[in-house]
């Protein structure tokens, strides 16, 4: 199977919208999201599914790339991932699909097959559709190396949210602070690094008129080495692309970084003091991976 494409830079956000809501989806554009998943799952009322999945499918259709990538969750089915969603939102003009509640990586590879036919149905490449993947429970949060190592897998995500699936079968109890659910996003944030999925995804900040709460939960994850989180109201998009944008001061010191690090080479140096720290070759490629990532975003 050809690969499906790596994510070229991280998504600072990730914005679901309720696919049966046609015109939140085409209001959510306007939030200037990295990032917009169209979700069939649980944001759908069981009546609704049906008619959500024809709503999805045509928003796919009309998707303006300019927009931002997209992205479709779908239902997990009851023995196998749900086919109708499957078929009906495979096609050109969709960047993946957000995986929810998988056990392993046994139902990613389900997944992936089922999404080949339709690949092959719609006459794509096989490899297009790249894999968002939640980690919902405690066997996909314990395989998550194995999960990331897939490779229609472009990334994953750990949503440590009050009261959630996460919270359901890790059996936690939630707090501002996140300690509790330290390890579980560290090993996510490893896990994705070790496979060569360089941009993991954090998540979630559910009391969405909050914003300096957002704020400061979103500076932690960035801290821990997320690099977005996904959303849910279009007010917090600014606050998660603030937080996971390189600030000007940081891209003044990491420039200068680099530039203090030249001419002390040229000087026959593999080392020098800049703004009182010691700096050798790790710390200026360090430098210049952040600016590289970080370069398409303002």
């Amino acid at each position: 199977m050809t690969p499906a494409a790596a994510l070229a830079r991280p998504i600072r956000s990730m914005l679901f919208v309720p696919g049966n809501r046609a015109s939140w989806i085409d209001k959510a554009a306007a939030a200037k999201a990295d990032a917009l998943v169209l979700d069939l799952e649980d944001s759908v009322p069981v009546a609704a599914k049906v008619e959500a999945r024809v709503i999805v499918a045509d928003a796919v259709a009309r998707h303006d790339p300019a927009n931002g990538l997209l992205y479709v969750r779908t239902n997990p089915g009851t023995y196998m991932p749900d086919w109708d969603d499957v078929q009906a939102v495979v096609q050109p003009g969709l960047n993946g699909l957000f995986v929810a509640k998988v056990q392993g990586p046994e139902d990613v590879e389900v997944l992936a097959r089922l999404v080949a036919e339709a690949e092959h149905r719609r006459g794509m490449a096989i490899g297009s559709i790249g894999f968002v993947v939640a980690l919902e429970t405690a066997r996909a949060a314990e395989l998550a190396f194995a999960i990331a190592s897939h490779p229609r897998v472009q990334t994953l995500v750990s949503s440590a949210a009050r009261n959630a699936d996460v919270a359901r079968a890790l059996g936690f109890t939630w707090s501002a602070e996140g300690l509790e659910t330290l390890y579980f996003r560290s090993k996510t944030i490893i896990a994705c690094r070790a496979a060569g999925k360089p941009f993991p995804i954090g998540g979630l900040w559910q009391d969405v008129h909050d914003l300096e709460g957002m704020r400061r939960f979103s500076a932690f994850n960035r801290q821990l080495g997320y690099t977005g989180e996904i959303v849910l109201h279009p007010s917090n998009v600014t606050v998660a692309n603030e937080a996971y944008s390189l600030s000007e001061q940081d891209r003044d010191y990491f420039a200068g970084m680099i530039a203090a690090f030249a001419e002390a080479e040229a000087q026959g140096k593999a080392a020098v003091i800049y703004r009182g720290e010691h700096v050798d070759i790790a710390h200026v490629e360090t430098a210049r991976e952040t600016l590289r990532i970080h370069g398409g975003h303002a």
